[in-house]
């Protein structure tokens, strides 16, 4: 007999004495020695011993403890019926009443060992599982019975209550589930055959088992036992309560005993996804449980502790993982080695290698720490492995390195990971931000070692030359010469990346062709449609030449061109200043400067022309600028001093 039942027997034999008297029992007394209860031997048999080798005589032997056990009920009801009509009576029949009250507590340990194997129908035959929930049905309905039978002696004269009266048979049976959840955890957490055995340590391997228990133990109860109760009784919960407190209480003392990081991670993942996700929200307990009153497995004290415990490990970790990584790739660099080509492309895995430390530690997180915005302090140091990043690939690019283009070319594909990493990760805005902005200066080294943009300064200065107007010097067409020897070799650059570098030199050909522009001096109305001329068919043949470069991304900027080409050919005070305000609605960064620095260019416009203009744009300029639909284009072409020499010629609305 187990200790648990063991207490439980001896506490009632003394509750047995207590109501009988003080005479002992003896074969010569007045009273009978109390019959030896018949207990069916399957009932006390562990679910752990070995079946009978005969089958047949097995199962005639459960059929019949399960008859037994179903006719509970019946037999409550009866003996209820011989309680009332002893008690009727003028005079008590002692004999009877010492039958009867035997009969009452073989019923009630009848009743509660039924109980007691409430969970052994789950490892049973479909068949003995059935008649186990028929005898727990029977149990649940007989301690009913008696709890009613209590109510109805309640506040009856001392003299004429029984003695065993109240029985308190709920009060029991609540006990008991108190211990049996008590043993079960014991055993589960002590079963070395729990299915934990991969797990690294011993705190790991009893967390698990404790929490498998208790979800199977739950799952038990809402398939099997939730039905045999009243819905009052709300067992379901019940139960869940008792095993949060006991699963609590052993979690709270490993807690205490100062874990190592791993089992400190471990545990929080169960009391933070496991237990609150896997096993309350499970499909089959979802909405049946009252979660919200049962609270968390451990003191907030300690959940506090531990957290910060992971948080402060974690940090220390990835910190430690990124500068190792971004070390081994600065050797490498150093060494003169070149990257590896993949696909034809060059390739380094820095950037792989460190989304995966990052979004390891982060999707670890979310399952382990309740507050996910305490998600900054780890992807803070992604934002400070970023910044020394592109530090060493400045200080690499300014070094005399025969490697310098192939390790660009790799890093540029890091670029665009890291990118496409931090655009879709969850990061606060602030770190985003800053992030990109990083990423952004890292991109534009990479763009300056591998185009030298400097190069189109030069070459744009022959622009709205006379030369240029007549057509005798071909400054785009020697501009394209020069960026097609110098964009040769990008053929092992992988092809988004390259497409990438295509765009922002397109880019920086359109802004260096409008700077230009913006500052040459005033010309004649015959030079202006000339110039506006040359403007289009130079915004053609760049177009054409990224084009076939595979950057197709970028054509808006020819058609931006030709839009200011066209303001420089008419000269209709009105037409020009419809054009002026369809480019101030389709570029949000067109501004008043830029307005006033390109009709400065005009020389068939009044000063009450220019004022009639700059008044229109600023009447349809959009007010909001989120509506524009353009790139940002002007916004990186300084006019500041045309307006300045604007407002000088009182030319300012």
């Amino acid at each position: 007999m187990s200790p648990m039942w063991s207490s439980f027997v001896s506490s009632r034999s003394q509750q047995s004495s207590r109501a009988g008297g003080d005479e002992e029992e003896n074969p010569g007394g007045d009273r009978r020695r109390l019959p030896r209860l018949k207990i069916p031997g399957k009932i006390w048999k562990n679910s752990k011993q070995k079946k009978n080798p005969a089958a047949e005589e097995e199962q005639e032997e459960v059929q019949e403890v399960q008859e037994e056990q179903e006719q509970l009920e019946e037999t409550s009801r009866r003996l209820i019926i011989r309680e009332e009509q002893l008690f009727c009576q003028d005079c008590v029949d002692e004999e009877e009443e010492d039958q009867l009250q035997r009969e009452l507590e073989a019923l009630q340990l009848q009743i509660l060992m039924v109980i007691h194997n409430t969970f052994t129908s789950s490892s049973s035959s479909s068949s003995s599982s059935s008649g186990e929930v028929g005898a727990l049905r029977s149990a649940v309905a007989s301690i009913q019975q008696q709890e009613e039978q209590d109510r109805r002696w309640a506040g009856r004269p001392a003299g004429r209550v029984p003695a065993w009266r109240p029985q308190k048979c709920l009060s029991s049976h609540n006990t008991l589930l108190c211990n049996m959840v008590e043993s079960r955890l014991t055993e589960a957490a002590d079963d070395e055959s729990g299915g934990a055995d991969q797990l690294s340590s011993p705190v790991k391997r009893e967390v698990c088992r404790l929490g498998k228990r208790v979800k199977e133990d739950l799952l038990t109860v809402v398939r099997m036992v939730k039905d045999c109760y009243p819905p009052q009784m709300d067992i379901l919960n019940v139960y869940a309560g008792l095993y949060q407190q006991r699963f609590s209480a052993r979690l709270i003392r490993l807690a205490a005993s100062g874990l190592e990081p791993d089992d400190c991670s471990y545990l929080l993942f169960w009391v933070n996804h496991c237990y609150p996700h896997d096993i309350l929200k499970h499909e089959e307990l979802e909405g049946k449980i009252k979660t919200a009153c049962l609270g968390s497995l451990l003191l907030q004290d300690d959940l506090t502790r531990l957290e910060e415990q992971y948080l402060t490990h974690t940090e220390d970790k990835v910190k430690l993982w990124l500068n190792t990584a971004l070390r081994k790739e600065e050797e490498s660099w150093l060494s003169g080695k070149t990257p590896e080509l993949i696909d034809h492309y060059y390739f380094s895995p820095l950037a792989i290698d460190v989304i995966q430390v990052l979004d390891g530690s982060l999707n670890e997180f979310r399952c382990v720490i309740r507050e996910q915005s305490k998600a900054e302090r780890i992807t803070a140091h992604l934002e400070s492995f970023l910044s020394s990043y592109k530090k060493s690939v400045e200080e690499f690019v300014k070094g005399n390195h025969g490697n310098v283009r192939s390790v660009m070319k790799a890093h540029l594909v890091c670029e665009e990971q890291f990118r496409d990493y931090i655009t879709g990760t969850c990061v606060t805005e602030q770190q985003r931000r800053r992030c990109l902005d990083t990423l952004s200066a890292l991109k534009d080294c990479g763009y300056r070692c591998l185009t030298c943009p400097s190069q189109l300064k030069v070459c744009c200065s022959q622009l709205w030359t006379s030369g240029w107007l007549d057509g005798s010097l071909p400054v785009v067409d020697s501009l394209l010469d020069s960026l097609n020897q110098h964009l040769s070799d990008l053929s092992d650059l992988k092809p988004a990346c390259r497409q990438a570098v295509l765009s922002v030199l397109h880019q920086d050909v359109a802004l260096q062709y409008v700077k230009r522009m913006m500052k040459t001096r005033r010309k004649s109305r015959e030079q202006q449609v000339g110039g506006a001329q040359r403007m289009i068919e130079d915004s053609q043949k760049i177009n054409d030449f990224f084009a076939e470069g595979g950057c197709s991304d970028s054509s808006w900027l020819g058609s931006m061109l030709c839009s200011i080409a066209e303001i420089l050919r008419l000269q209709d005070p009105g037409s020009v200043q419809l054009e002026v305000v369809l480019l101030t609605r389709t570029f949000p960064d067109f501004s008043d400067a830029h307005v006033s620095a390109l009709l400065s260019l005009k020389t068939g416009l009044s000063a009450a022309d220019v004022r009639s203009i700059r008044r229109s744009v600023e009447e349809n300029r959009p007010l909001d600028a989120s509506s524009n639909h353009g790139p940002p284009f002007f916004s990186m072409v300084k006019v500041k001093w045309i307006n300045n020499k604007i407002n000088q010629m009182g030319l300012k609305t």
